[in-house]
């Protein structure tokens, strides 16, 4: 996702606490301590996970890239954008989670949702 403003909240009030609620335990890597490239972060944190979430607000260059990496590896990639972005057409045929500014607790709880019926329950216990 983008580290803009912008969607901090949806990491904050989406991903993160749906991804928790889901069992599993989130990484956005500007909030990883590093020395090296962010690139190289991004690349092998993706390696070391279960999962990728993708959010594709803005059709940020990057995510796109990111996400058929993952796919590449053959993780599973759940797709979010804000309600009217418009998706890439290599994309558009993926179940996409549709999100609100002003409705976040709908786009979370649809987020564990998706998150629970493509991996199941995580190993982190739910709080």
């Amino acid at each position: 996702m983008s580290f803009s403003p912008e969607v901090r909240q949806l990491w904050t009030d989406v991903i993160k606490l749906a991804t928790r609620a889901a069992g599993y335990e989130p990484l956005r890597i500007d909030s990883k301590q590093h020395n090296g490239k962010i690139d190289d972060g991004i690349m092998a944190s993706i390696r070391a996970s279960r999962f990728v979430v993708s959010d594709f607000t803005g059709n940020r260059g990057g995510v796109y890239y990111e996400a058929g990496f993952a796919h590449g590896l053959g993780l599973p990639v759940i797709f979010m954008c804000r309600e009217g972005d418009e998706l890439h057409f290599d994309i558009r045929q993926y179940n996409c989670i549709f999100w609100k500014p002003e409705n976040f607790e709908d786009a979370q709880s649809r987020l564990k949702n998706r998150i629970l019926a493509t991996l199941g329950q995580g190993p982190k216990l739910v709080q």
